[in-house]
């Protein structure tokens, strides 16, 4: 009964804390191995710090100019806040991603690997990097093809100086997500890659199960978006 009265006054983020810790038991994880990044784009600092309250302390953002409008007065108040770049990144905002991201998710072709390159020698400052992977191979996404992913890491660490920490991979809408994360987390293994981005709102304990380190929860935390 105590349990039962528990849980109905959890909130979106403990319930998801929750589900994380029952899929890292399932595999037989360490919970502490699994970074949750809330996906707090289009919502405010009302509907963010609430979430800080709570010990969140890693959110992420699919646009620059998003997260610059918002996020600077938020990390002045809450400077132990990391922030990651889940979206898409013009070689233009290199700059501005490199100054306001401690993660970049999308690195997915050499013209903005040598941005990032640039940008990361002049302002001193290195986001941990992941390399966007189109396990789906979908005209419509950004991403590497698996087939050449090998080959574009070895430019981003020969070429461009880069270190590379991880993949990260969003299945396509209407497959089953397991087999888009089993590769992805191949692809790393034989590159020494000791990250994996997947999964999200609706198929993160999936993504938790293939060895997800990154899981991008953002609906089930804050709700849906308008």
């Amino acid at each position: 009964m105590i349990r039962a009265s528990q849980s109905l006054i959890e909130t979106p983020l403990a319930q998801v804390r929750e589900k994380i810790a029952h899929a890292c038991a399932e595999a037989k994880r360490d919970p502490s191995s699994v970074t949750l990044v809330a996906i707090s784009k289009t919502f405010g600092a009302d509907a963010i710090e609430p979430v800080i309250a709570e010990g969140q302390r890693v959110f992420g953002e699919n646009r620059v100019q998003e997260a610059r409008a918002k996020w600077p007065s938020i990390k002045e108040r809450y400077p132990d806040v990391s922030l990651h770049l889940v979206g898409p990144l013009q070689s233009n905002k290199a700059r501005q991603a490199v100054a306001l991201f401690d993660a970049i998710h999308s690195l997915d072709r050499p013209s903005l690997a040598e941005a990032l390159a640039a940008e990361m020698a002049k302002q001193v400052r290195r986001p941990v990097l992941f390399v966007e992977v189109n396990t789906g191979g979908e005209a419509q996404k950004s991403g590497v093809l698996p087939e050449n992913t090998d080959a574009f890491l070895a430019l981003c660490r020969e070429r461009y100086g880069l270190r590379i920490d991880g993949l990260m991979c969003i299945p396509p809408a209407n497959d089953p997500p397991g087999p888009h994360f089993a590769l992805t987390a191949k692809i790393a293994r034989r590159n020494s890659l000791p990250l994996l981005s997947m999964g999200m709102s609706a198929d993160f304990s999936t993504a938790i199960e293939f060895g997800a380190t990154h899981v991008r929860v953002g609906t089930a935390i804050f709700g849906e978006r308008s």
